[in-house]
């Protein structure tokens, strides 16, 4: 994207402040003014979210919470309520819906608003503070946004003001990102910082000097956004909110079947069929819906809503408590499929209060070798042994009840797995998905 289109744009980036903090001292007033953390308690628990009154003793998202709890002491920590957060989320959300042309809702708690061309009717700044004063009235939660000419400056904008407000227009953008850390970039992560430290890039300026070429050779494409980012340059656009986002997977049976074992074994693929797919994707599911169609065609699904996660054990275990509250046991069972919902863009790699240390690198390396071999070159042992490895499709939208998918997306066939094993014995897959 040139300057010149770039100047056209008028991108809003909007933030819950502390979001789940928040919500707690809404629900709770006495939290209000003391440190909290929210995230997972247990000992290789980590940190979701701290109030600022916690970052003032160091503790960060993302932090193993035994340290954040050395560094903190007197902090209150509490697990957190998903539901709770879900609900306050969905009410912001329809305020914007009521509100904006268009908007993306980037996750739980963050949102951006394309206002292109409504510049004309509207104050973008007064407009966006209105719908900012709306959220405070109508929720009782404080927000943030900042305003630029793409998403990516919106969003450093937001970053740098919270809590506040703050518009960079373009003449701005070189004297605003200048001095800032490289790690204010947001594609930016950890490795990469400290790479781009240990080559004495500490500041934008000094990164934006270095020739695009030198950038492509060290960090091959990446490089290229780095440079572009180091510009303030971000030709991405916002994508429309919608709210009916699913992914799914679902496998039809060569023969109707009644075998207990193997049907949860097929459940335990395509969930983590679909967890890797999220996770390779960046993005959540709260919503998880188990279909189940008998020999007669009769379809019957059920759905439940669960903590913001991508993790293949969470949606495993959800998918066979739903299975065996579906099926009847009297009759053969045609297909059994999975829809994953209410999708956002994941803050958290795996899960948004059940993280731990272990759980993060062991999903961060299955899934480096699932994607440089094929899915299917590694999955539980309660996977092996379904009904049925092949006529398996997937959607990207509603289940279509009388059986014709919507919209499909075309998948490699999965590896035939024997039954039998090579001395001769019978396979026999666990029931509980371990």
């Amino acid at each position: 994207m040139d300057t010149i289109q770039q100047d056209r744009r008028v991108v809003v980036h909007m933030d819950l402040d502390t979001f789940f903090v928040s919500v707690e001292r809404l629900r709770d007033s006495r939290l209000k003014g003391r440190p909290l953390i929210i995230g997972g308690i247990g000992g290789r628990g980590v940190v979701s979210s701290c109030s600022y009154e916690a970052r003032k003793f160091g503790v960060r998202s993302g932090m193993p919470m035994k340290l954040a709890r050395r560094l903190c002491p007197e902090a209150t920590v509490i697990s957190g309520d998903h539901e709770a957060y879900g609900r306050f989320s969905d009410m912001v959300t329809d305020v914007l819906r009521e509100s904006a042309p268009v908007f993306e809702k980037a996750s739980v708690d963050e949102f951006y608003v394309d206002m292109t061309g409504m510049e004309r009717f509207h104050g973008t700044f007064s407009w966006a503070q209105a719908v900012r004063d709306r959220v405070g009235r109508e929720t009782g939660l404080p927000m943030s946004f900042g305003l630029s000419v793409n998403k990516m400056m919106a969003k450093v904008a937001t970053n740098e003001v919270k809590p506040g407000a703050l518009e960079v227009p373009q003449d701005l953008i070189q004297p605003f990102l200048d001095p800032l850390g490289v790690q204010k970039i947001p594609m930016v992560g950890e490795k990469t910082a400290q790479t781009l430290v240990n080559m004495g890039v500490k500041q934008v300026k000094v990164l934006r000097e270095i020739p695009r070429p030198f950038l492509q050779r060290i960090f091959g494409k990446p490089g290229d956004l780095l440079w572009q980012r180091a510009r303030g340059l971000d030709n991405s656009p916002v994508e429309p909110y919608c709210e009916r986002k699913s992914i799914s997977a679902e496998r039809t049976f060569p023969e109707d079947s009644i075998h207990l074992d193997g049907m949860r074994a097929t459940l335990t693929r395509l969930a983590e069929q679909l967890g890797f797919g999220l996770r390779n994707t960046g993005k959540l599911c709260a919503c998880i819906t188990v279909k189940l169609r008998y020999a007669d065609f009769n379809t019957v699904t059920r759905q439940e809503r669960i903590p913001y996660t991508a993790s293949d054990h969470v949606l495993i275990q959800k998918a066979l408590t739903l299975f065996e509250q579906l099926y009847d046991r009297r009759q053969r069972v045609r297909l059994l499929g999975i829809r994953l919902s209410h999708l956002v863009h994941g803050g958290q790699p795996i899960s948004l209060f059940e993280n731990t240390e272990r759980q993060v690198d062991l999903y961060m390396a299955v899934d480096k070798i699932k994607r440089r071999f094929g899915s299917d070159m590694l999955m539980r042992a309660s996977a092996l042994g379904g009904v049925d490895r092949q006529h398996v499709h997937t959607e990207t939208d509603q289940f279509n009840h009388a059986g014709r998918p919507q919209t499909s997306v075309p998948r490699a066939t999965s590896r035939e797995i024997p039954l039998w094993l090579p001395d001769g014995t019978q396979w026999t897959p666990t029931p509980n998905g371990a």
